[in-house]
């Protein structure tokens, strides 16, 4: 039986092969996970009840684009964090998960060729990795642009040479960064749509960790934009519950953009989506329209950033994330750290290589490790201290 090829070469995704990295070793003392990004903060309380009031909606097939009061919570919420009106019936859709939405909008979006030639779409590097598959789905070259400290850690696609911007048909682009933490300003945000503007492509804004932060929200997409008078269609924006409320298996996100991006999501959707069960839409609503409990979660975050500056206070290179909830911490080599500390502690973390892409010596993530802080604030404050004295001492 054949198979098709243009998957043949994907790298083994990252937490199968950090399992093949530590699995066949023994811990080197009790386990502390800071390997994924899964939320254990609790989620509202009340959203088992509004799923279980609305229980009776199991028995219905539920809207391919959301329910109008999911809508309207989206719109909403939009409206109060990037001051800017949406119609809640043609600028967005709900998604189950955002990763859903980035491979989507590839596929509904991106044509088969620019000017003439193979297109190219732009991705990060480190990145999540779904912006690779949606470009090779596509047929699309996908060009990884280092986010290192050179560039404060965002790409700088305005630096590519002309000859791939001219093929570009889409920039995915993640602020707050992961897994980095760095925030794209509004002078970086101008300078992408302009560029997107002068070479005729589309920016796939990923803001998932937008609500966690230390001190200023960092500036949206959407909020430039409409300072700028860019065209809608040029901007699609996805968020979610996930990291916001800690409700990452409700699976409710978003994505917003012009009325004729979302038209053109939604009918792809039609034939290939698999929409939010009823229930779980009506407590998405709730929860999109609740400011509390998110404000109640972002502090218990910025008390983490306090730990992890402190423990790592003095070492050479540690960079305090200014959002989002992981730690890329220098080292020598990230897979054979990574070893090191699960056999000699038990602290179980990401090698920063398997989030990157690049030959040995040219990989951006391999001389570092990402640590996620997501455990309690006692488990988390004990793993950092660990992994500082195995590693930095």
């Amino acid at each position: 039986m054949n198979f098709p090829e243009r998957f043949s070469n994907l790298p083994e995704y990252a937490f199968p092969r950090l399992r093949t990295l530590l699995d066949h070793h023994q811990p080197g003392g009790e386990v502390i996970h800071m390997t994924i990004g899964a939320p254990m903060h609790d989620f509202p309380a009340w959203v088992t009840d509004v799923i279980t009031k609305n229980a009776a909606g199991f028995q219905g097939y539920p809207p391919n684009e959301g329910s109008p009061e999911l809508r309207a919570a989206i719109t909403g919420w939009i409206d109060r964090r990037y001051g800017v009106s949406m119609d809640p019936d043609t600028n967005v859709m709900a998604l189950n998960g955002t990763r859903e939405g980035l491979y989507n909008a590839a596929m509904a979006l991106c044509p088969e060729q620019k000017n003439g030639e193979k297109p190219v779409i732009l991705c990060p590097n480190p990145f999540y990795q779904v912006y690779m598959v949606a470009s090779l789905s596509v047929r699309a070259d996908p060009v990884f642009v280092p986010a290192t400290a050179a560039t404060d850690h965002l790409p700088d696609y305005a630096g590519l040479p002309k000859d791939v911007l001219n093929r570009t048909v889409a920039a995915y682009i993640c602020s707050p960064a992961n897994p980095q933490g760095a925030v794209a300003s509004r002078d970086y945000w101008v300078e992408l749509i302009q560029l997107a503007e002068t070479y005729d492509f589309r920016i796939f804004a990923d803001e998932c960790y937008s609500e966690i932060y230390r001190d200023e929200a960092p500036t949206g997409v959407l909020t430039v934009a409409k300072e700028l008078g860019a065209d809608p269609e040029r901007i699609t924006l996805f968020n979610s519950l996930s990291k916001r409320s800690n409700l990452a298996g409700l699976r409710s996100g978003l994505i917003a953009g012009g009325p004729e991006t979302i038209k053109r999501v939604k009918q792809l959707r039609n034939y290939a989506g698999a929409p939010l069960p009823l229930p779980l839409q009506a407590a998405a609503a709730k929860v999109w329209a609740d400011e509390a409990h998110v404000v109640e979660n972002r502090a218990l975050y910025q008390e983490k950033y306090t730990i992890a500056d402190e423990v790592f206070a003095g070492v050479q290179g540690y960079m305090p994330p200014e959002a989002g909830f992981f730690l890329w911490l220098p080292v020598e080599n990230g897979e054979e750290t990574t070893l090191k500390l699960w056999q000699e502690t038990g602290v179980r973390v990401l090698p920063g290589a398997y989030l990157s892409q690049g030959d040995p010596g040219q990989n951006p993530g391999e001389q570092f490790i990402r640590v996620a802080m997501v455990a309690p604030k006692t488990e988390l404050q004990q793993g950092l201290i660990t992994l500082r004295d195995c590693i930095y001492s």
